[in-house]
C-alpha cells in the first residue's frame, strides 16, 4: 500500500505518441521537416528498386569524347560523375551511408551520454566529479579535429567512423542529463523514496530515467544532424567512408576538381546533405517545444 506521506511526482508523464504526432501536424516548418525526412529514409531504404542503374556500374559510351561527365539528362537525371556512374543512384545508396551512421553514431553517443550523466548527476561525490571532469577534458578538445585525428588513427570503414563520431559526440548529452539528474535526484519524492528502503535501480528506472525519455528523444533527434554533417565532413576530407562506397561526403570529395566544370556534382550531394540536417533540425525544434513547453520560443 502507497505510503501517504509520500509527495506526488512533480514532473508530468511525457505525452503519448499522438498527441506528439498531432501537435507536430499543427506545425508546418515541422511537417516539411517530416516530409524531406520520410522521403529520405525512403529513398535510402528503397534505392535498390528506386536506382535506375547499379551505383558502381560505368557507362562510358555516356560520357563526351574528352571524358568529362555528363549533365543531367533524360537518361541520367542527375548526370554522370567523373568515372561515368549514374549520379543519381550514388545519391539513393548514399543516403543509406549517411542515414546508417547517423542513426548508429547519435545511437552510442546518446548511450554513453546517459549512462555518463546519470551516473554522474546521481551518484555524486567523486564518481560524479571524475565523471564530469573527464567530460570536461572531452568538451575542451574541438569535436572535428579530434574526429580527424582518431579517423586517421583507424583504419577508415563505416563502422570505425560511426563509433570515431559516438566518441566525440557524447560529451553534450552527458552534461544535459547530468543537470537533469541532480536537479531530479534532490527532490523530495526521492528523499522519501531512499527511506522507505528503495533500491538504486528501482530510482534510477522509476523516478529518474523516465523524466529524462523527453530530453532524450530531443537531443537524439537534433543530434542525427550533427553525426550527418560530420560524416560528410571526414568523407569529404578523406578520412571517412572510403571510396567505392558511396557516402555524400565522398561523393563531393572524389567529385572536387569539376566544380567549374560540373558543378552539379557538388551541389546536387551537397543539397541533400542540407536537406537532410535541415529537416532533423526543424523536426528537433518542434519537439522540444512540445515535449518542453518551457523552452518554447528560446534560440
Amino acid at each position: 500500500m502507497a505510503d501517504a506521506s509520500i509527495p506526488p511526482e512533480p514532473l508530468a508523464v511525457p505525452e503519448s505518441g499522438p498527441s506528439v504526432w498531432r501537435q507536430l501536424a499543427e506545425r508546418k516548418l515541422a511537417l516539411l521537416g517530416l516530409l524531406i525526412t520520410f522521403v529520405c529514409v525512403g529513398g535510402a531504404i528503397f534505392a535498390p528498386w528506386l536506382a535506375p542503374y547499379d551505383p558502381y556500374e560505368q557507362f562510358f559510351d555516356g560520357l563526351t569524347i574528352e571524358g568529362a561527365p555528363l549533365p543531367p539528362n533524360a537518361m541520367f537525371w542527375f548526370g554522370t560523375d567523373l568515372l561515368g556512374r549514374d549520379l543519381f543512384s550514388r545519391i539513393l545508396y548514399g543516403a543509406q551511408t549517411s542515414l546508417v551512421i547517423g542513426l548508429v553514431a547519435n545511437g552510442a553517443a546518446l548511450l554513453i551520454g546517459t549512462l555518463v550523466g546519470v551516473t554522474a548527476g546521481y551518484f555524486r561525490g567523486i564518481i560524479g566529479a571524475v565523471l564530469m571532469r573527464f567530460t570536461d577534458l572531452m568538451m575542451a578538445f574541438p569535436a572535428l579535429l579530434l574526429a580527424i585525428c582518431l579517423a586517421a588513427i583507424f583504419s577508415p570503414s563505416l563502422w570505425i567512423v560511426a563509433m570515431v563520431i559516438a566518441f566525440v559526440n557524447w560529451v553534450q548529452t552527458a552534461r544535459v542529463i547530468f543537470t537533469q539528474t541532480s536537479s531530479l535526484a534532490e527532490r523530495d519524492y526521492i528523499a522519501a523514496e531512499k527511506t522507505l528502503g528503495a533500491g538504486h535501480g528501482r530510482i534510477l528506472f522509476k523516478h529518474i530515467l523516465p523524466h529524462l525519455i523527453p530530453t532524450l528523444i530531443v537531443w537524439g533527434t537534433l543530434g542525427i544532424s550533427t553525426t550527418v554533417l560530420l560524416e560528410a565532413t571526414l568523407s569529404f576530407l578523406g578520412i571517412g567512408v572510403q571510396p567505392p562506397i558511396p557516402s555524400w561526403g565522398n561523393i563531393i570529395f572524389e567529385n572536387q576538381t569539376y566544380f567549374q566544370s560540373a558543378p552539379w556534382l557538388v551541389f546536387i550531394p551537397g543539397a541533400a546533405i542540407l536537406l537532410l540536417a535541415l529537416a532533423f533540425n526543424l523536426v528537433g525544434d518542434a519537439l522540444r517545444d512540445i515535449l518542453d513547453p518551457t523552452q518554447q520560443g528560446r534560440d
